[in-house]
């Protein structure tokens, strides 16, 4: 009988996987409430729309604490591309050989989850963005991300009273912005999107307020 499964070493992850897992232990210690809370929202620019095929070329994020942004701590990372397809340069506008300091994929991850650490994440078409940055940490032996989303087209219908009798509607980022009457500056920018996001996210956070509906339960992704 072989014994040697009782003698396997436990997996060592990298220093700031598990320093990044340990915010999450100490998260009981924090204020909860949602007018005290850290929110981060973010966008990535890729190659295309297969999480497994394309490639994040850019990550952008924005933090903010109730309703002040704090523009001045925002994030802005451009990746070196080993995966480059000449027709989204239309799209982002980032070529292979642009002029963007540019980090390995395994540093832009480092410095995303020391911005990040547990915060809840606010993302529009929440799930692409997160399966993206999910296969850039599996292709680095370390887990998915462990943050709490929110994505602001669900919570825009469901600001609306519409999740349920209208669950395929789904609506753009720029339909939001003319909705909610907000400027699409520096648009398809992966930081330029990420302070779109959370201008988005206040705006309707503002409208559940008045209406009483300002608790977790209600904005967090199932």
């Amino acid at each position: 009988m072989n014994f040697d499964w009782l003698f396997k070493k436990k997996q060592e992850f990298p220093d700031f996987w598990n320093d990044y897992l340990n915010t999450f232990n100490k998260k009981k210690n924090k204020d909860t409430s949602i007018a005290n809370s850290r929110f981060v929202a973010f966008d990535t620019e890729t190659t295309g729309f297969d999480k497994k095929e394309d490639r994040v070329l850019s990550i952008g994020a924005v933090s903010f604490i109730g309703k002040t942004i704090q523009v001045n701590n925002s994030l802005e990372l451009y990746l070196e591309q080993d995966v480059f397809k000449p027709e989204t340069v239309e799209i982002h506008g980032l070529m292979k050989s642009g002029s963007q300091d540019k980090t390995s994929e395994l540093e832009a991850i480092k410095t995303f989850l020391s911005y990040i650490k547990n915060d809840v994440l606010i993302a529009h078409h929440a799930n692409f963005d997160r399966c993206m940055i999910n296969e850039m940490l599996l292709r680095h032996g370390l887990g998915k991300l462990k943050n709490k989303f929110i994505d602001t087209g669900v919570l825009y219908k469901k600001s609306l009273h519409i999740i349920y009798r209208q669950k395929e509607k789904t609506y753009t980022l720029d339909e939001l912005c003319k909705e909610l009457n907000i400027p699409m500056v520096d648009r398809h920018t992966a930081t330029g999107d990420a302070l779109i996001t959370a201008l988005v996210f206040l705006k309707i956070i503002g409208r559940l307020d008045k209406r009483k509906h300002l608790d977790w339960g209600y904005l967090l992704e199932k």
